[in-house]
């Protein structure tokens, strides 16, 4: 098998764990395994580097500074596997081979990147490259950086280019957990996860994969998360399944747009819990849900719309915060999902202007880590479907 094995900053976060690092580097080696390695910064040197800078820089300066952390880590990783008599060369930004490349603008130079990484891949037999992670090389050969959770994203993106069978995160946690073990009890490890399931969750908080890491996931490309005790790169922890798509996807069956007014009810604890609740229990499905500062609109299937209207109607009623309920049908909802929604600036424009050019009035805009929902009259549909596959 080829692995990329990605080494967090935790797991490297001193001699004792770089020796076990080693050890499992070693091992998978000496099993006939391919194995390239990314790795992070010692323990949280990127974020002491950072702190130091209290001075003003420029974005070559500054990126030069944070770049010694995996600088450093390679060479110690490197000089381990060494002593272990494994052949292994590191690589960071400027060496012959390095094949991780930016655009003027910062972003991934995807074909060029393709290609020294798939160079990078046939010259793998017997050597184990030791790359920095985080790191990139701009067209005027600077160091530049891939941004938050940026190892991740270089280990997976090498795994992508470079053909491998599997990309292994280590880190310091027993893969995906049900719950924060520092926080909840009994929390225990998710053996399987699907790839959308966990980009929501990273997106809302939880620190295992990187979003922009797992944008360069596909379905024949398998990502595991393990903890640096394990010790064993190919088995354990938590597999991350699937890879994301962009879908651009009609509701069949038109919605009913209801509306409850109220003076300042964002700010009202509760009264969301309430209007949700009231139509949950009278098992009224809701699509979607927008908020603003005086108003609560659900998105439910308009042939529910005159109960779910009478429902919350009883809500206003009870309720001094509230002052109207009102219907607006039929609705129809197209939505875009996929995985490089986020990493593309201005893809929430570039979707609604081809709508304004054609005189189509949006309803609402409704935004989620890794969706944006489209809501228009029903007479619509078929004309903002349209628009909207021929951006993607």
């Amino acid at each position: 098998m080829r692995v990329v094995a990605k080494f967090g900053g935790t797991s490297l976060g001193s001699g004792d764990r770089i020796n076990r690092a080693a050890d499992s580097v070693a091992a998978a080696v000496e099993n006939d395994h391919e194995i390239a390695v990314v790795a992070s910064a010692m323990g949280s040197t990127t974020d002491e580097l950072l702190d130091e800078i209290s001075f003003e820089t420029d974005e070559a300066d500054r990126a030069q500074i944070v770049s010694m952390g995996e600088r450093t880590s390679v060479r110690m990783l490197k000089a381990a596997l060494s002593a272990r008599d494994i052949d292994a060369k590191f690589l960071e930004p400027g060496s012959d081979g390095w094949p991780v490349v930016t655009d003027e603008y910062g972003e991934v130079d995807v074909p060029e990147t393709r290609r020294r990484a798939r160079i990078l891949a046939e010259g793998m037999d017997g050597t184990v490259p030791v790359i920095t992670g985080f790191l990139a090389e701009g067209p005027d050969g600077s160091i530049t950086t891939l941004g938050r959770g940026g190892s991740d994203t270089t280990a997976v993106m090498m795994g992508k280019y470079m053909d491998a069978d599997e990309v292994v995160i280590v880190t310091d946690v027993e893969g995906v957990m049900t719950g924060d073990p520092r926080v909840v009890e009994g929390a225990r490890n998710v053996g399987e996860i699907s790839v959308d399931e966990l980009r929501n969750l990273s997106f809302r908080g939880a620190e295992v994969v990187a979003p922009s890491a797992l944008s360069y996931k596909e379905g024949g490309l398998d990502v595991r998360v393990v903890h640096y005790q394990h010790g064993d790169l190919l088995s354990g922890g938590t597999s991350i399944e699937g890879e994301f798509e962009n879908l651009v996807d009609l509701r069949e069956r038109p919605l009913a747009c209801l509306t409850v007014a109220g003076r300042a009810i964002r700010n009202e604890p509760g009264i969301f819990h309430h209007l949700s609740a009231a139509l949950s229990e009278s098992d009224v499905n809701i699509d979607a849900v927008a908020s603003g500062m005086d108003t609560v609109t659900f998105y439910i299937d308009e042939a529910e719309a005159e109960r779910a209207e009478n429902i919350l109607h009883r809500e206003v009623i009870a309720r001094d915060e509230l002052s109207s309920v009102t219907v607006d049908s039929p609705v129809a909802v197209v939505r875009v999902t996929g995985g490089e929604l986020p990493n593309q600036p201005g893809i929430v424009s570039d979707i609604v202007t081809p709508l304004a050019e054609e005189r189509i009035f949006l309803q609402d805009v409704i935004t989620s880590a890794t969706s944006v929902a489209l809501f228009v009259d029903w007479d619509d549909r078929e004309k903002t479907l349209e628009l909207t596959q021929d951006l993607f």
